[in-house]
């Protein structure tokens, strides 16, 4: 692998990219601007490296839309999706679930620059560490694709994907990495299943079954309504669920409820269709939380609809009211056509307007559209992790900049140990949720401002003192490079870097810690640590935090 030395700290290299992650690198970036080229005497490994499609083999290497090939998955790539490779050529093709050690037939669906897409037609022979999924559902909703895989399989995938993107998409050396011991075990969940606190089920006026032949097969599509999730790509097939294995029993006991009865024609209930843009329920959203004097469970119920008609769905708040745990029934109205479910008003038909969740001593309110973190049970795993890497002194000198702050429940976090705490974050309801969750819980070190951290301007950072500590948790395009610029000229001591999207993590450290020679910038921080967590079993989902100190 050649290395090359970039303008950054003293002692930090990067390494090339392999071709299949320069499009990572350049989807990914949040910019408007164009995805900044790859140094021109940039290489790859010869092992790795493959014939451009201008070559006088590419008719022969490429393989043809709708060819069948024999395969067999090596690997997973981000986001679950099997890595495996033609014989005799080594060209790289992409399949949906498939898992490693499958031999399976696949025929090609798409090609895409040095990669094609293939479509499982039939397994030869079954995957390594197979189990078999305990949910009916499993291999069609998209929700739990790696289910019938043994969850200590799953986790070093999931560990090697965010050792193989920080490197290569990072342009970080191996061996620097390794003899620093960069990359530390992927920490992983003890609850597999019933960990989330938060499903959206959406109504169709059509119920998806999938075909009983191959994965690409033709599906069918029933006249009976449904409720349940979407098919994984499309935005109007609905597979129908009676019970989902990731939420809390309690809100599969309201699931259970709603499908008993929300299609008895008495009721005169309709399900909303997206083509037609005509009916009345369109997503049932259920979240759970504790009780912060008993800790108990406690339910929301969310109905989303196109109208507000309270008297239509009154015969199924009599019966969801029933269950102990439920403690609020929402009605959030949209007008809009497309698959949003968070209302334009907003009614509370049973019971309080919001749910509380415990977190870290603290007592947070969730209301319909809060943003919190949807494993409660690991956030708590989550946040201790952050505040040990902040390597707090405890002396109550320091300041914290919370950047893509959301409800404040980070920086609420380490405020009992700080100076003060900076939040900034673009939605106005979780800037609001974020400063009731600091007076309910009696901090007064921590300012929420509402802005959006895309579009910062020179001023950016005028209105608080320099922190000591940077807290960064960007939803999954990253950081704009707007804000990668204001970080490197502020130089914090310290950044703590947690992402969900490791892909556009791996970019964004590259930037911070090399710098970006095309744009004049670089960079000033060295990467310390990188700490998987697994928030989301049985899904190709990472969280990361990532340690970086100034040079």
């Amino acid at each position: 692998m050649a290395v090359a030395v970039f303008p950054g700290c003293a002692g930090a290299s990067r390494v090339t990219a392999h071709p299949w992650m320069r499009a990572i690198r350049c989807s990914s970036f949040s910019s408007p601007s164009p995805c900044p080229p790859l140094p021109p005497h940039s290489s790859v490994e010869p092992s790795t490296s493959l014939p451009s499609p201008e070559s006088s083999s590419a008719s022969s290497f490429f393989p043809k839309r709708g060819k069948t090939l024999e395969l067999v998955c090596e690997s997973l790539a981000f986001k679950g999706t099997g890595v495996c490779k033609v014989a005799d050529t080594g060209f790289v093709v992409m399949c949906d679930r498939a898992l490693p050690g499958e031999r399976f037939i696949g025929r090609v669906s798409r090609k895409k620059g040095n990669y094609a897409e293939v479509t499982k037609l039939k397994t030869i022979t079954p995957h390594w560490d197979l189990v078999e999924a305990p949910c009916a559902y499993a291999s069609y909703c998209g929700g739990c694709k790696t289910q019938n895989l043994h969850y200590k399989a799953q986790l070093k995938a999931k560990e090697l994907q965010v050792r193989d993107l920080i490197i290569h998409v990072g342009r970080f050396s191996s061996t620097d990495c390794a003899k620093d011991c960069i990359f530390k075990p992927i920490v992983p969940c003890d609850m597999h299943f019933h960990y989330r606190n938060k499903m959206e089920f959406s109504f169709s006026a059509q119920c998806w079954v999938p075909s009983d032949g191959p994965r690409g097969g033709q599906d069918l599509i029933e006249n009976g309504y449904a409720l349940g999730l979407h098919v994984p790509g499309f935005f109007d097939k609905v597979l129908h669920i009676d019970k989902c294995m990731l939420q809390s029993e309690a809100t599969n006991k309201v699931l259970a409820i709603v499908q008993d009865c929300w299609r008895d024609p008495s009721l005169g209930l309709s399900p909303y269709d997206v083509h037609t843009h005509r009916g009345f329920l369109k997503h049932l959203m259920l979240r759970t939380g504790r009780d912060k004097m008993t800790g108990f469970a406690e339910v929301m119920v969310n109905f989303v609809t196109s109208s507000y008609k309270p008297e239509m769905l009154d015969p199924l708040v009599r019966r969801i009211s029933t269950i102990p745990e439920v403690v609020s029934v929402m009605n959030n109205v949209t007008s809009s056509v497309g698959n949003t479910s968070v209302g334009e008003q907003e009614y509370t038909l049973y019971g309080k307007s919001t749910i509380n969740e415990l977190l870290r001593g603290l007592t947070f309110n969730v209301s319909a559209n809060s943003f919190f973190q949807t494993n409660s049970y690991q956030a708590e795993v989550l946040y201790k992790l952050i505040e040990d890497f902040a390597n707090l002194k405890g002396d109550l000198s320091e300041i914290v900049l919370d950047l893509f702050c959301g409800t404040g429940t980070i920086g609420l976090t380490l405020a009992r140990r700080v100076r003060h705490v900076y939040g900034f974050e673009v939605v106005k309801q979780a800037v609001s949720d974020a400063r009731q969750n600091a007076v309910l819980n009696g901090i007064h070190n921590a300012t929420f401002i509402q802005g959006d951290l895309n579009k910062i301007d020179g001023d950016f950072g005028k209105e608080f003192p320099k922190p000591d500590i940077v807290i960064s948790d960007p939803n999954r395009p990253g950081m704009h490079l707007k804000l990668i610029k204001y970080l490197l000229n502020l130089q914090a001591s310290r950044i703590i870097y947690i992402s969900c999207n490791p892909a556009t993590c791996a970019r964004d450290l590259d930037y911070l810690c090399h710098g970006l020679p095309e744009k004049n910038l670089s960079g000033c921080y060295r990467l310390k640590c990188v700490q998987p967590v697994d928030m989301f079993p049985h899904t190709p989902h990472i969280e990361c935090i990532c340690v970086l100190e100034l040079c």
